[in-house]
């Protein structure tokens, strides 16, 4: 059976909004509560926020991690292929590869704290769930990144790692369920 919209308790905020962002969120904050702030890092890394099942305020898209790491080296030139590194790359890199991880991680890490902090500036009792095949890459880098001393360390923890939200939130439509308390 094919999921549709039909199938999924959510609000669209507008006409084009994705399948999958609307299961995402809408497992999300039936699984954590509502308000919910939905960070999938996946091809495309996505934020979609919602107050409530009927409030769905939409978000932001943008490239994920490894789309912008294959995309430096696909079109530009003389530049090598990189992947994604195990550890936070220091931010004044001194040879080429590092200094694209550097300028991508930093640059990817900065926007979603920055995301997190306007979310929450918005929606204080919110929770916030990092989900999608680069979550587990990105969870830890953004510890390393919100320095102990800054006030974004606090904000990291509050952080729900779910690399599979969006299946579970499938799985449960599918079997009919609407509720997943």
């Amino acid at each position: 059976r094919v999921l549709t919209f039909g199938d999924i308790p959510i609000q669209r905020p507008y006409p084009t909004f994705g399948l999958d962002r609307a299961v995402a969120i809408w497992a999300a904050g039936t699984l954590y509560q509502w308000p919910i702030l939905v960070i999938d890092a996946g091809t495309a890394l996505t934020y979609t926020g919602a107050i409530a099942p009927d409030q769905c305020v939409g978000g932001a898209i943008l490239p994920g991690l490894g789309l912008q790491l294959r995309s430096l080296s696909q079109f530009t030139a003389a530049l090598p292929p990189t992947s994604s590194p195990d550890t936070l790359p220091p931010r004044w890199a001194q040879e080429t590869p590092t200094a694209m991880q550097s300028g991508i991680l930093h640059t990817l890490l900065s926007g979603i704290i920055d995301f997190i902090h306007a979310w929450l500036a918005e929606h204080p009792t919110s929770n916030i769930v990092l989900t999608g095949g680069d979550a587990a890459i990105l969870h830890p880098l953004l510890h390393l990144k919100a320095q102990p001393q800054h006030p974004s360390a606090a904000v990291m923890e509050q952080i729900i790692l779910d690399p599979l939200l969006q299946g579970r939130g499938i799985q449960h439509l599918r079997a009919g369920i609407k509720n997943l308390m």
